[in-house]
């Protein structure tokens, strides 16, 4: 049910005055950040020491993630279905509904992770090779990859159980299972890296095998939180095989969407990956180095987006028909005090970006110094774009998609990313033979162009759906 439009707001401030939305937004917030500096710095981790073996095995393990990047926007995309759906059953009270909509994203996720696992495991090299054509490099990341892709499943079965916490709320049970994982992980690359406490000393296999135990453990903490500690949801295993036909057919029409811009994006990224993988060892190395850094620096605008999708999705969930002018005032006062945040968190983490680059780029001794200077140039580059991304991308899924627009976020990502963010590159990349900071920036340069959409999309107020209105109705 579309809600209609309404005047403005009539009384009241117009941004949120409640001190206990402040602190119940940051009670949302940190622990997602926490969370994803914790699993971010397990990355930063296996990027700083397998760059200890060389360019050649950083570019390897580059082109492994390219397959992992992928199946990370697919769980992403399944979990920001559910919780686009499940948040608003949640803010209607529905808990059966809202465990449904949970087993529904489980069962996709294992799905596809089954069947990436068997063409990554069977077709290694060959898949690789459509990101690379460096034999030594394609070498280095098949056997990193063959380890890696039987922590497939385990991933996506946290990942998805994680994001159910996240709905109702409860964001502890992420910071518990990364912990897990950071130690393990850290742990376990030393030991299997190096080859210390009399193991073999085994390079990038060590590393893709120590996140493999690292992905298990982790799965094994937040199955023990849901069924055994979770006092909300209280979930029992059967109760994640329901079938349910209004909610399958709901996820569908508005959870694929939701999917479809995380796996489109997720196709972006190989393609991006598959220019860069043909620039050379020193801008693949380069880049690498700041795709990890950006997974770090960027935590706050993560905690905070991730915390807005389960605000806006419970408050629109929770409104009453078309005549209720208070909640609907609400809402809007809660918008526009979020983009604030939002822009606020992208010029903080800009700042702090800036002043740390290299300072980061300390941690890569052995790498020569035509790739820290690649390194270095790409993350100034960062500094402007990630102030974009964060505005753009915390409003455009955090406000819009968790509202229920799930189709104009996927419409405007693949209008951007195909008709100005891959062409641009590759022309700039294979045309022009541009430095690596300049193909960067036209990877990124949709970040600061879709600001523009997002601050009239979101304040034109038509994105607002009733999404448990069926369910209702039924």
């Amino acid at each position: 049910m579309q809600i209609a439009k309404k005047a403005g707001d009539r009384g009241g401030s117009f941004f949120v005055r409640d001190g206990k939305f402040y602190t119940g937004l940051a009670a949302l917030a940190l622990p997602v950040a926490a969370q994803n500096i914790i699993t971010f710095s397990v990355s930063l981790a296996d990027n700083v020491m397998v760059g200890s073996l060389g360019e050649t095995a950083l570019s390897g393990v580059y082109l492994a993630s390219q397959i992992t990047t992928f199946l990370q926007m697919f769980t992403m995309g399944t979990s920001a279905a559910m919780t686009v759906l499940a948040a608003q059953y949640w803010g209607k009270g529905d808990t059966k509904s809202v465990k449904t909509i949970i087993g529904i994203a489980l069962r996709a996720c294992i799905t596809v992770s089954l069947l990436l696992w068997a063409a990554v495991f069977f077709f290694p090299a060959q898949i690789l090779s459509l990101f690379g054509d460096d034999p030594a490099v394609i070498e280095m990341g098949v056997r990193y990859i063959r380890v890696l892709s039987y922590s497939y499943l385990f991933f996506c079965m946290t990942s998805v159980l994680v994001a159910s916490m996240r709905c109702v709320k409860i964001v502890r049970a992420g910071v518990y299972t990364s912990s897990v994982a950071f130690v393990v992980n850290v742990f376990l690359n030393w030991v299997l890296i190096y080859g210390k406490l009399g193991f073999p000393a085994l390079g990038v296999a060590g590393a893709a095998l120590a996140t493999l135990i690292a992905r298990i453990a982790e799965f094994c903490v937040i199955l023990v939180f849901v069924l055994k500690v979770d006092d909300r949801l209280r979930i029992k295993i059967p109760e994640l095989f329901v079938r349910d036909r209004i909610l399958a057919r709901d996820f569908l029409k508005y959870g694929i969407p939701v999917i479809l811009g995380d796996v489109f994006w997720g196709v972006n990224l190989m393609v991006q990956g598959a220019i860069v993988g043909r620039l050379g060892e020193a801008s693949i190395s380069a880049i690498s180095i700041a795709n990890t850094v950006y997974q770090v620096v960027s935590v706050g605008i993560f905690g905070t987006r991730e915390a807005s999708t389960v605000t806006v999705g419970a408050a629109v969930g929770a409104l009453g028909d078309d005549e209720d002018r208070e909640g609907y005032n609400n809402l809007k006062r809660l918008v526009r005090t979020l983009q604030v945040i939002f822009l606020g968190m992208g010029l903080l983490t800009s700042a702090v970006l800036f002043v740390l680059r290299d300072f980061i780029l300390m941690l890569y001794p052995n790498l020569d110094a035509v790739t820290l200077d690649a390194a270095k140039s790409v993350l100034t580059v960062m500094c402007i774009t990630i102030i974009g991304t964060a505005y753009q991308m915390s409003t455009l899924t955090g406000i819009v998609r968790a509202g229920g627009s799930t189709k104009f976020v996927l419409i405007n990502d693949l209008i951007f990313v195909w008709t100005v963010v891959i062409p641009s590159s590759a022309i700039a990349a294979f045309l022009f033979g541009a430095p690596v900071w300049v193909v960067y920036a036209c990877l990124k340069c949709d970040q600061v162009l879709k600001c523009a959409v997002a601050v009239v999309k979101v304040n034109r107020w038509n994105w607002m759906v009733k999404l448990t209105s069926r369910k209702a109705e039924a």
